[in-house]
């Protein structure tokens, strides 16, 4: 391996490794706001994205297992912020939709998220901002792709 190649592979990994630091409140079950975790927070949204969502749509939006996806679910069910019925098209597949106190909670979340974003923001000079956030898209992306290609991921 070359040391061009050992330098890059380090900026990556020190790069990756301060991102895990930092959105560490993003992936653990803690709520975040109004009682709600983040993973919470991402279904109420694709549900108020789409208005009503088939739950198994909800397993590739979120990238986790069913048995995953149905604990994130249930909570959300048991607090009366979701509603989960039978799908029309098929009995055995189930649709998610907000009820009123979901809707509102939604909005709330969103509100003190909007917060957080802005103060984040504004940590980010105005003239880079464009640029960091394109960046930032990216490389997302790039790590999306080559995780499905890598099998040290799994």
């Amino acid at each position: 391996m070359s040391t061009n190649l050992d330098k890059s592979g380090r900026e990556l990994l020190e790069i990756i490794m301060g991102l895990s630091r930092e959105i560490r409140c993003c992936s653990r079950d803690e709520a975040i706001c109004q009682d709600v975790t983040f993973h919470q927070f991402m279904i109420l949204d694709a549900v108020a994205k789409k208005g009503e969502l088939g739950l198994a749509e909800l397993h590739g939006i979120l990238s986790v297992e069913k048995s995953t996806t149905t604990r994130l679910v249930n909570p959300l069910i048991q607090k009366g912020l979701l509603k989960r019925d039978r799908a029309t098209h098929d009995s055995r597949a189930a649709r998610l939709t907000l009820t009123e106190e979901g809707r509102e909670t939604h909005r709330r979340v969103w509100l003190c998220l909007a917060g957080f974003f802005q103060n984040m923001t504004r940590h980010i000079p105005e003239a880079h901002r464009k640029a960091v956030l394109e960046s930032v898209s990216v490389f997302t992306e790039a790590m999306r792709k080559a995780a499905v290609a890598c099998r040290c991921c799994e």
